[in-house]
């Protein structure tokens, strides 16, 4: 997997005294906290890149920092009480996965320092005052999300030519998140000359249903927008579409890795990565409100080949040469 390059403002330098306060140090070990919406069993794998992150800055869990990390197993209702808890474990900075991770500490905390990944919008969401000068306790990876849909779009057509109506999974229990993606979406459809089938599951148990009463329409392809819970529940939406034979696009290679057609986006674990360049800085006494938010400037496509020819698909030469990863 090719690396993925990243917008940075370690050009600052703003490297101040280290913190002294007394709930950001427990002894001579940094608590981080690590808030994720999923599960370790899952995606556990993001929270290997990021101590590979903090392992290459110089950190040695035991003896520098100790990571105290909280799962959510796909259940956002979860957030707020994962988030009050590392605060009781005086945790010098949290590293929250996603909208809804990084609302919930948010909430909890206007002091503890806060290194959001995996938010589509953080201004929007009124995390940060702007990319440049964040402004609070907050700053950390923005993922774009919603600005990759079109993109996504763009690529089922290339792949299938023939597509008319797509159909889209988007959970309406994340908004702030969702409604963006959403609405990108529908203006890259109309350019497209697409129509759009809007499906929505709120939660795993609504996941079959959902499916079910998709088998009797005419959908020729289905875009799964960005989620926590897709995520968890990729290799099941992966087995609906297989089992309908719709070519699926996704934002995460996890989801072709699990049988998908396609995916296009951001590396995350790449983004895990990177936020341990945020932490460094932190604990080294930088303060978020002036550390800009990265954006990131490339993007990975996956395609998996064995997927497209059990739909009986032959992907264009053209795409398969600007693919990143082939899956075969």
């Amino acid at each position: 997997m090719h690396r993925r390059a990243f917008i940075s403002g370690a050009t600052l330098g703003l490297l101040a005294a280290p913190l002294t306060a007394g709930w950001q140090q427990v002894g001579k070990v940094w608590r981080i906290g690590f808030l994720e919406a999923g599960s370790s069993s899952v995606n556990g794998h993001f929270l290997d890149a990021f101590r590979q992150g903090l392992s290459e800055l110089g950190y040695q869990e035991g003896q520098q920092i100790a990571i105290e990390d909280r799962w959510a197993e796909g259940r956002n209702e979860r957030f707020p009480g994962l988030a009050a808890e590392l605060i009781r474990l005086r945790v010098a900075v949290i590293v929250a996965a996603s909208t809804p991770a990084t609302l919930a500490a948010k909430n909890a905390t206007k002091e503890i320092p806060i290194v959001m990944t995996l938010v589509s919008d953080p201004v929007g969401a009124g995390f940060v005052a702007s990319l440049s000068r964040p402004g609070g306790n907050i700053t950390g990876l923005a993922s774009i999300a919603n600005e990759v849909v079109g993109k996504q779009l763009e690529l089922l057509k290339e792949a299938i030519p023939q597509v008319s109506l797509v159909a889209v999974l988007w959970n309406s229990a994340n908004p702030a998140f969702q409604t963006l993606q959403l609405r990108e979406a529908e203006v890259a459809a109309k350019a497209l000359g697409i129509r759009l089938q809007i499906l929505e599951a709120r939660s795993p148990d609504e996941l079959d249903a959902t499916f079910a009463a998709l088998s009797g329409r005419q959908a020729g392809a289905l875009l799964v927008l960005a989620d926590g819970m897709f995520f968890r529940h990729r290799a099941r939406i992966t087995g609906f579409a297989a089992k309908l034979r719709l070519p699926a696009i996704f934002q995460g290679k996890e989801h072709v890795e699990a049988g998908g057609l396609m995916s296009y986006g951001v590396s995350i674990p790449d983004m895990f990565h990177r936020a341990a360049t945020y932490v460094d800085k932190i604990l080294k006494g930088a303060k978020p409100a002036e550390l800009p938010v990265e954006q990131p400037t490339k993007f990975e496509l996956v395609i998996n080949l064995k997927t497209a020819k059990a739909l009986g698909l032959t992907i264009p030469q053209s795409l398969l040469l600007r693919a990143d990863q082939v899956i075969e």
